[in-house]
């Protein structure tokens, strides 16, 4: 025979979900909400959390990133990695929009030839990429540039 107890404990196991892993909060554009974190493993989340095509964008873009730069810092902050010359100064960071992902290079008026996004910051430059548009070797001949002058302070 059935207690009430018994009932109310069965019906709380057939209603109990198991607990789903939390996934990061996309915010405007489908940018990744990752927590201001220092070096690789907050970078790589920021990575994995990119939607769709910007993923496998993002990991490329870190990856000759590395590779130009192997002494590279690398950090999240306003839900954006970061890469610089040590943990203060930053040279370079990324940004998902709605269709296509932004590079901010931090002192872009010094790189040959201007990146082509102009700011209201005097001395930085962006790279718009959009899916299946990306010039790799212009890439990297940048990321080699900019990584040699003074980073910017954040």
């Amino acid at each position: 025979m059935k207690t009430r107890e018994s009932e109310n404990s069965s019906l709380l196991a057939k209603t109990k979900s198991p607990v789903a892993p939390t996934q990061p909060v996309l915010l405007s554009g489908g940018n990744p909400q990752i927590a201001k974190g220092y070096g690789d493993a907050p970078v790589q989340a920021y990575i994995a959390a990119m939607p769709g095509w910007k993923s496998d964008l993002g990991r490329r873009l870190d990856a000759l990133i590395v590779r130009t730069v192997p002494s590279v810092h690398k950090a999240v902050k306003w839900n954006s990695p970061l890469y610089g010359l040590d943990e203060k100064t930053w040279f370079l960071s990324f940004h998902c929009f709605t269709k296509y992902v932004k590079v901010t290079f931090f002192r872009g008026t010094s790189l040959s030839p201007v990146p082509p996004g102009a700011s209201k910051h005097k001395e930085v430059r962006y790279l718009d990429i959009y899916e299946g548009q990306f010039d790799e070797a212009q890439f990297v001949d940048w990321v080699k540039q900019v990584s040699q002058l003074p980073g910017e302070k954040m």
